[in-house]
Order: C-alpha cells, then structure tokens, then sequence
C-alpha cells in the first residue's frame, strides 16, 4: 500500500484560499444569560444541565483582552468544559471602553465592577470561587485582599503580582523616557494597537515563526479552525481607561505595592496578607509576559494555610486554550474547587 502524499506549502495556500472567504471561526458559543449590565461591562452566566457542585466560579479575564479567550470554540474552551463538569460559572465582559472611560481608576474597576460581580455569583450561596486570569488575577487578588468576603477561594492564573521580577516590561516601563502621564494626557485611554506592538516586541519573531508554523500545517481543518480562533482573539483587543492604566504603571510597576503591602482599593488596605482563603496559583514555564517569579510570590504572601503552586509547561495563552490542557490544566481547576466545594 502505497503512502498518501507529503503536504507541503502549497497545500497550505490553497487551503487558506478556500477558507478565506469564511471568515473568522465563530468564538464565545457556551449558552448563557446576560444577568448584569453596568457602563459597558456584562456579566455572563452559565448554568449546567446538572449541577454538582454547590460553589459558583466567577472569571474574570484581563481588562485588554476579551472574555472569550475563556471559552475560545468547542473543545477549546474552559467555560465549555467546567459546566459539563457541573460547575455554574460567571465570567465578566469587559465591553469597549468609550473616550469618557478615561477616567475610570483601578477603584472603579477592581472595587466597584468586581465586587459588584463576586456579590451577584454568590447571591445563591453566599459565596464563589473567583479566578483571574492575567490582569484580571491582578485586579481580582487586590479585590481580595481589601474585601475578602464572599469569596471562597482564588485562583490567579498567569497573574502578575511581583512586578520587580515582570521580565522586559518592567525593565521598559521603569524607564525615565516611559513618560506614563503623557501618554495619558495624550490619548485618554491607552490605544490597544500601542499595547499590542508592545507584546510583540517582547518576542520579535513570533509572527514569522506562526506564519512558518501556519505554512506547514494550514491543509489540516482543524489546526486551521483553532490557529484562526486564536489569532481572532489576539488581534481584537480593548483599549485600556486611562487613570487605571496610569496608576498600573506607576504603583504596581514602578513602587511594587502590592507586594510591598501598600496598595489600596476603594481606600481600603490591599496586603497580601490579608488573604486567607484557599488560594491557587497558576503559572507556564515558557510564558513570556507573566515569568513564573511574577505569579509565584502571591503564596508567600498570602497568609492562607491551603494554598497551592502549579507551574505547567506552555505560553501565556496556548497552555489555557489548547486541547491539552483539557487533560491537565482544566481539571486542575475543577480538582481544586470540587474539594473545597
């Protein structure tokens, strides 16, 4: 029997022809109900068929990203996946900031928009499981550490907390020429184009090497769907209100408050030691915009006695939405809340 024939580049480019006219994948397909809505922000829910777990999961994705990084296309998404385990899960859309959101602090956001979410996920039980992915850990473990009820475990996933060892973005924005208040004043809120060509330049070739990677395997449907999905997902950004981004840079990346037991939210002291619900941290060996000693020192903050590190290989977005982590990092998550349920 003879064997089917090589594909090769050409294969790829007549295969991307043909897809072309598609469109990008369909993304965000888990049902759910819209149960809040506030400025531009929603609050999604997702019931299962049967529930098995008591305890809510409320998510909340990264200020400048879009939610549906979380549940990305079937078989690709966590939100998917937990609410076939039985998990009731909330999940945060962050919408478009508009001009007038320039003036929208980190008090807003992680203590208005946040608290109001974890509140409205434990109505039912009077608490909820919250994980943050991101930026969105850092907001949510801020949230925390200044109004720790309601809130029956945490889970930072990829989440900058020690911004003393935040890789090349650190070193940047400590820069005398990082004029942070110009930046502001100029733009209002902070262009998510600007945001993004920082991201890329902290690995240069990586678009060259996906475009390689895109040649080679383009012919195959379904690494073409989930390479499409994901590329959907990184070029449609959100810009960042301003005063948030502003006091971003300054208190966490320049001062490190939050590691040095500084930081406030809504005017309420925001040490890591004031957290001392089961705590779960999650980081990837090959991520380079969160390093692992970024996400590592929440626990030796943190004073609570269950508390947990898992350091999983993959980059900051392909180990969450990969189908291999549908084998080991999403039941991690489900391990984790399930036993303390």
């Amino acid at each position: 029997m003879m064997a089917p024939p090589a594909k090769g580049p050409l294969d790829s480019i007549v295969a991307l022809l043909k897809r072309a006219p598609q469109g990008a994948p369909p993304v965000g397909q888990t049902p759910c109900t819209i149960v809040w809505r506030e400025n531009k922000w929603s609050l999604r829910h997702y019931v299962p068929a049967v529930r098995k777990y008591e305890t809510p999961v409320l998510m909340v994705p990264s200020l400048i990203n879009r939610w549906y990084v979380l549940d990305l296309q079937p078989g690709r998404s966590l939100i998917e996946w937990l609410v076939a385990q039985g998990h009731e899960v909330y999940c945060i859309d962050w919408g478009t900031p508009g001009a007038e959101d320039r003036y929208l602090t980190w008090d807003d956001i992680a203590g208005t928009y946040v608290g109001r979410a974890v509140r409205l996920a434990a109505r039912r039980t009077g608490s909820t499981h919250v994980l943050g992915y991101c930026l969105g850990g850092t907001l949510v473990t801020s949230y925390v550490a200044a109004f720790p009820d309601h809130v029956a475990s945490l889970t930072a996933l990829a989440a900058p907390i020690d911004f003393d060892h935040a890789g090349i973005m650190a070193t940047w924005t400590r820069t005398p020429a990082f004029d942070v208040g110009a930046i502001v004043a100029a733009f209002g809120n902070v262009p998510h184009r600007l945001m993004q060509a920082s991201f890329k330049m902290l690995k240069p070739t990586n678009d060259a090497n996906k475009l390689v990677g895109l040649l080679d395997r383009a012919w195959n449907d379904e690494f073409l769907e989930s390479f499409l999905a994901t590329e959907h997902w990184g070029s449609d950004n959100v810009n960042f209100p301003g005063a948030t981004y502003q006091r971003y840079i300054e208190e966490l990346y320049r001062q490190n408050r939050l590691v040095a037991g500084t930081f406030t939210v809504a005017g309420r002291p925001a040490p890591l030691s004031n957290i001392t619900c089961p705590v779960l941290a999650i980081a990837f060996s090959d991520d380079h915009i969160v390093p692992v000693p970024s996400a590592q020192p929440l626990l030796d903050g943190v004073r609570s006695r269950d508390k947990q590190i898992l350091v999983e290989r993959g980059g900051h977005v392909g180990a969450v939405v990969s189908k291999k982590a549908a084998t080991r990092l999403w039941p991690a998550f489900s391990t984790f809340w399930a036993q303390r349920d």
